[in-house]
């Protein structure tokens, strides 16, 4: 049974909707901070796995909305970004991607050590490492095909998206109960605004009217602009030497709309932005997590498994002991830690969907809705390529 994209995307709208209400009424899931889209997929995936292993049942999710909601996604977080309350990201900036750099190096040592434990191949645990797990499907799918006929390893591809699968959703749920112990460890609290402080959380509420329609209508009007644009131009210097992703042009943009336009007079209200880009992101990530089938993932993945364990438990220890200090102990470390995992186990968006988790709960973090989309949609890919390029030669890749 297939859905067109209509269907499909109210089933995501159901599905997510389950995942709220079961995180509301479970406690375990609401106190470490499970994103709301990761439960309600999850439990779609394993009854939807299930209903095929035992009756031969498939309900095909159609995929067309996903790649516009991502980008709206990109789009409403640039338009929540006030380059005047976040002028002091590009410090942060600069140390987050001195965090990750030498990750990348770890997580491919960790791979490549489990796989000798094995008695794998060590390009199985570059497969293990940050091809997959840094990179994602699209990685993994471009250096599998590379193996096959290079190296002539066998069922490497649907090993790379085995583990692609697995990373994202072990990135999606480690990530809450990380950012809940350092929160509550610490004592953090955000300083854009204190969400978990009933006080000033009325006071604000009190002050500020209701989204209006105009707003809401001006913000989806800046991110459809954004998102237009954005897949001009990435079409426009898809050749360029240095390749810039449609979703980071869409961020872009939308940054330029709300940083500039204002001069003109036009005047946007970053809580419609934040809520459209909000609910773009739930959606996309949702409708990932329905695709899945986790038989599949669960036969296939063999002894990737415990590379998966080591993986997830040396992030957490790093994340830990390393991200969070050097970010500066404070509650915008905490958010972008819980970012860290998530994109380095899964995606750009499970980063931002572990961020929304966290927010949602504690107060905004501005400063990691910035740097944290660029660290993880650009700069990490560049930082992996080049540490691949010069690491596989030296295993015999």
């Amino acid at each position: 049974m297939s859905l067109d994209p209509l269907a499909s995307l109210l089933a995501a709208v159901l599905v997510l909707l389950v995942g709220t209400l079961l995180n509301r009424r479970i406690g375990l899931l609401s106190r470490y901070n499970i994103p709301d889209p990761i439960t309600g997929g999850l439990l779609f995936a394993l009854l939807a796995s299930i209903a095929l292993s035992a009756a031969g049942l498939k309900l095909a999710i159609d995929q067309t909305l996903k790649p516009v909601l991502l980008l709206m996604f990109f789009a409403g977080v640039g338009m929540c970004a006030d380059l005047r309350m976040l002028k002091r990201g590009g410090k942060a900036l600069v140390i987050f991607l001195l965090v990750l750099f030498p990750y990348i190096l770890v997580q491919n040592g960790v791979g490549i050590a489990v796989a000798k434990l094995l008695d794998q191949h060590p390009i199985f645990g570059l497969v293990g490492g940050s091809i997959t797990l840094v990179g994602g499907h699209g990685t993994g799918a471009a250096y599998a095909e590379r193996f096959a006929e290079v190296n002539n390893l066998q069922s490497v591809m649907e090993l790379s998206m085995t583990v692609a699968t697995m990373g994202l959703i072990v990135g999606g749920i480690i990530a809450g109960p990380v950012a809940q112990y350092l929160i509550k460890r610490h004592g953090l609290r955000s300083q854009a605004g204190d969400a978990a402080t009933p006080e000033p959380a009325a006071e604000t509420a009190a002050a500020k009217p209701p989204i209006a329609t105009v707003g809401m209508v001006g913000a989806l009007a800046g991110i459809l602009s954004a998102v237009l644009a954005g897949q001009w131009l990435a079409a426009r210097f898809a050749d360029a030497p240095v390749t810039i992703p449609s979703f980071l042009w869409c961020m872009m943009l939308g940054v330029l709309i709300r940083n500039v336009l204002p001069f003109a007079g036009a005047r946007f209200d970053d809580r419609a932005s934040d809520l459209i880009s909000s609910v773009c992101l739930s959606l996309f990530l949702v409708m990932t997590m329905m695709a899945l089938n986790l038989v599949e993932v669960a036969l296939s993945a063999g002894p990737f498994l415990l590379m998966i364990a080591a993986q997830a438990a040396v992030i957490v220890f790093y994340t830990v002991f390393v991200c969070f200090r050097f970010m500066g102990r404070d509650y915008e470390a905490a958010v972008s830690s819980a970012a860290l995992i998530g994109f380095n186990m899964g995606s750009t968006a499970t980063a931002m969907a572990n961020m929304q988790a966290i927010t949602a709960r504690y107060g905004p973090a501005p400063q990691s809705y910035l740097i944290v989309p660029l660290a993880g949609a650009f700069f990490i890919d560049l930082m992996n390529a080049v540490v691949l390029t010069v690491t596989l030669p030296l295993i015999g890749g």
